[in-house]
């Protein structure tokens, strides 16, 4: 067996800092997405608006000055489902990035550990002895 060059091990080391550094990045991206991430919803007939941010707080709610003649349990549970309409969209946007660079991370190389040099200096030795 060969023991690898030392310009093999530059190499490699060049590669991960690369793939590190583009990840980085890719996480920057996905962190300035995340931050402009929201969910719009609006009832059927429109009277009732709302928009959610990516952690699901509620940024926005309009109200059509038209829902003063709806009963107040009917436009309790229509404030409610769209309240909850743009939160799922939120939540849904919000997924799809994370998923999105969680799939990135799985191409990233092993860390390089205590192992590596360890394994080069075993090599060096079993070269020496045969």
């Amino acid at each position: 067996m060969t023991t690898p060059s030392p310009e093999a091990d530059a190499e490699h080391m060049e590669r991960v800092l690369s793939q590190g550094a583009r990840m980085m990045a890719r996480l920057r991206q996905a962190q300035a997405e995340l931050r402009d991430v929201s969910g719009r919803a609006e009832s059927s007939d429109g009277m009732v608006r709302a928009v959610a941010d990516g952690r699901g707080s509620i940024v926005e709610l309009r109200l059509n000055p038209r829902v003063m003649r709806l009963d107040h349990a009917a436009l309790g549970k229509q404030v409610t489902a769209v309240l909850q309409d743009a939160q799922r969209e939120a939540e849904t946007r919000v997924r799809r990035i994370t998923d999105d660079v969680m799939a990135d991370t799985e191409h990233m190389p092993q860390p390089l550990d205590e192992t590596f040099i360890r394994d080069r200096v075993e090599q060096v030795a079993r070269n020496l002895i045969s």
